[in-house]
């Protein structure tokens, strides 16, 4: 690896105050194993003039202090208890950022050494409680060398067994003692404060010097490759970071996408817990009773299990805005209808931040709209004007990356009845299976062949039958499961430049033009599926997989796009041609062969908003005829629309209520497509009835058409020949 122009073979780590916070630790357990065996706590100077010393050059320093009599052995073999105590409770307490660390140095071809002044004892006990064990090769410890820190000799011996020469080495200190451990040694010195700033002339020693783990992993991230597009297959990363993820908002987009993204993270680790705020009773009370979930994808025959999830309630104001406090990115799934009221939320939640950290905080607006991260900030923005105080309100905004994004997937929920269903053959069959495998109490049953084992190792026959009991209920756990989602196979998310995280995502591709890729979705996509549910529902047919299964539908979706859609926006722009190439195309189309459980009516809804003038139809027809590109298909989309709404296939559907209203007063399409009334408190953007009166009266003729009994107009997209158009 090349860090910085130097050639790197090796990392070696020093152990206390470096990878792990234990230094402060290890003061309290000091101090009060002296006031124990001594009557007296030893001295924050002693202990800080001790730091990065062997046991014996800090035992010489103490009995510099408080005599001869002093006795450090029993007081560091008391400390020692004290604090394998704690850390057995409670964990070692791992600095930020070491994961990530540890995971990329290893994964770009380094090898890995422990160089600690610790006992070997110790130094095992806390690597593999804290599961960093597995990424070094080596360890040395405090006990098999014959001088300590600040001597160079344990650091020449890591790297000497590592077989490399110590200037191809980073050498990871906290203390003065380490850095002149590791300068002396001939590495290449990184500096991690911890406790105690090292005196300027020792810094000068360090290679490079940093804060804080995360500003060295920072660093790091710019010399190791950012891992390609996984696979829909590919495991999610093993190692986990210390990072929180939230989701405001979880449904099909937030729970059935957005937590698959959080999941891969940046392909070497993935958050330590990604946490959802939801409104359904139901899904919160299913997750946090199974602790996962599962997301299936048909056309695959697969499903990945999303785990380290919680959910909360979305009702729950401290619950949210301890989210926006400690999550590192924050996914706002929101419909648009919501984004008002949940305003005054989010902005308790970014003040919140403001006051737990003031750490920058990406927020992935996942809106069906253009310009929806604007629209959110505004909406944020105001709500905080009535909370903060003036001078405060532009900080705390300036501290939160509103990001537009372009969703590539569909997801669909599954519907309550089944996952209730689920649920109860799941706990069935838990029941079954762990009363099969249940031991009777003080049954060791230890196979015949351990039997050797067993005697020469007392206590480890009734380990052995605890660990076979745990076992069988892990995986009577592990069998339990509930799938919450139905998705599609694509995986990019498409987010605008801004936040520094999501160039590090594995799943998120980050543009320049975010509104390029929102005119493909919402043109060649967002307008095409509408279309084929208006199409599909009217030919008698539920779901939208169903649909494509029929030729008309398939033929008129392949020729208003290729033939009208696509055409008018590369003639408009041409550098869209590097996403709108022909796998899009057919990728768009398998996927939709596949939508067997999305139904047309989630599809075709709201028909009213999908047939204004700027909107995904006519937009799309607007922008053809800019560039004199027939529109046939996309005309007969238009008037699929509206006689969807005339039949009300979806009854419930207002906005087909009021499109059925409009047209009926006069039975006239010009009344639906110009219509320039009240549209949820805003103006109506509809056709101009006379500027479009050609174009109105196109749509007239193929609704017409549509209602005759005796039209063929169903088959017409097979039949409809371009060239003889263009011809006539």
């Amino acid at each position: 690896m090349i860090f910085k122009e130097r050639l790197i073979h090796a990392a070696i780590f020093d152990m206390d105050g470096t990878m792990f916070d234990t230094e402060r630790l290890r003061f309290t357990t000091i101090k009060q194993a002296s006031a124990e065996l001594f009557g007296q706590a030893i001295s924050e100077d002693i202990l800080l003039g001790s730091l990065g010393l062997s046991a014996r050059k800090a035992e010489e320093l103490a009995k510099q202090q408080y005599g001869q009599e002093y006795p450090y052995a029993s007081i560091r073999k008391r400390a020692d208890e004290l604090e394998l105590a704690h850390v057995r409770k409670h964990g070692v307490p791992v600095k930020p950022g070491l994961y990530e660390i540890l995971e990329r140095l290893k994964r770009n071809g380094l090898l890995m050494a422990v160089a600690t002044s610790s006992r070997r004892a110790i130094a095992e006990e806390y690597l593999i409680n804290a599961n960093v064990m597995k990424y070094f090769d080596i360890t040395v410890c405090g006990d098999e060398v014959k001088q300590g820190k600040p001597h160079p000799e344990i650091f020449l011996a890591a790297a000497n067994e590592l077989n490399c020469l110590p200037e191809h080495c980073l050498m990871f200190e906290d203390s003065e003692n380490g850095l002149r451990s590791a300068s002396g040694a001939g590495g290449l010195p990184i500096l991690v404060k911890d406790i105690k700033e090292p005196r300027a002339e020792i810094k000068q020693l360090a290679y490079q010097a940093y804060d804080r783990m995360p500003d060295f992993l920072a660093d790091l991230i710019r010399f190791t490759p950012n891992l390609p597009k996984p696979k829909l297959t590919d495991a999610f990363p093993q190692t986990i970071n210390n990072m929180r993820a939230g989701i405001h908002g979880f449904g099909a987009m937030g729970g059935g996408y957005l937590a698959q993204i959080f999941s891969h993270w940046d392909g070497y680790t993935r958050p330590y817990e990604i946490i959802g705020a939801s409104n359904n009773t139901t899904l919160r009370s299913l997750v946090n009773a199974f602790g996962k979930y599962d997301v299936h994808y048909s056309n695959l025959a697969f499903h990945q299990t999303i785990d380290r999830i919680r959910l909360i309630d979305m009702a729950d104001e401290s619950a949210v805005c301890d989210m926006y406090a400690i999550s590192e990115i924050v996914g706002l799934c929101l419909p648009e209808s919501a984004i008002k009221q949940q305003a005054g939320l989010i902005a308790k939640g970014l003040a919140a931040r403001y006051q737990h950290n003031a750490k920058p905080l990406t927020i992935l607006v996942i809106l069906n709209k253009v310009g929806g991260a604007a629209f959110v900030r505004r909406h944020v923005k105001e709500a905080m004007q009535a909370l903060v105080a003036g001078h405060d309100i532009q900080a705390i905004m300036d501290m939160a990356c509103f990001t537009e994004t372009v969703v590539n997937r569909m997801v669909s929920k599954i519907p309550k009845e089944i996952l209730l269903k689920q649920a109860r053959i799941n706990f069935a069959s838990f029941e079954k299976h762990t009363q099969q495998k249940a031991l009777a109490p003080g049954d060791s049953v230890a196979p015949m062949h351990q039997e050797s084992v067993l005697l020469a190792e007392p206590g480890l026959g009734k380990i052995v039958s605890q660990l076979r009991h745990a076992s069988h209920l892990n995986r009577a756990l592990d069998q339990l499961g509930v799938t919450l989602f139905e998705s599609g196979p694509d995986m990019l998310l498409y987010a605008k430049k801004g936040g520094k995280i999501l160039e590090r995502l594995r799943q998120v591709q980050t543009v320049d033009n975010i509104a390029e890729i929102q005119a493909i979705k919402n043109r060649l996509l967002n307008g095409t599926h509408a279309i084929i549910a208006w199409y599909a529902s009217l030919l008698g047919y539920q779901t939208i997989g169903q649909g494509m299964g029929d030729e008309r539908v398939v033929m008129l979706v392949k020729r208003l796009v290729n033939n009208e859609i696509k055409p008018a926006m590369l003639q408009e722009n041409p550098a869209l041609a590097e996403y709108i190439n022909t796998s899009f195309v057919n990728s768009f189309i398998a996927r939709c062969k596949a939508s067997f459980k999305d139904p047309c009516r989630r599809i075709g809804r709201d028909p009213l908003r999908k047939l204004q003038r700027k909107e995904r139809i006519m937009g799309s027809i607007e922008l053809a005829s800019r560039h004199g590109i027939q529109t046939p298909m996309l005309e007969f989309g238009a008037a699929l629309g509206i006689l969807y709404s005339l039949r009300l296939i979806t009854p419930e559907d207002k906005e087909c209520q009021r499109i059925k209203a409009l047209f009926e007063a006069n039975a006239s399409v010009a009344d639906v497509l110009a219509f320039s009334g009240d549209y949820h408190g805003k103006p109506y953007h509809g056709l101009d009835p006379q500027q479009d009166a050609a174009l109105i009266e196109r749509i007239a003729e193929h609704l017409r058409q549509l209602t005759n009994p005796a039209s063929a107009h169903w088959q017409w997209p097979l039949s409809y020949n371009y060239a003889e158009e263009l011809a006539s």
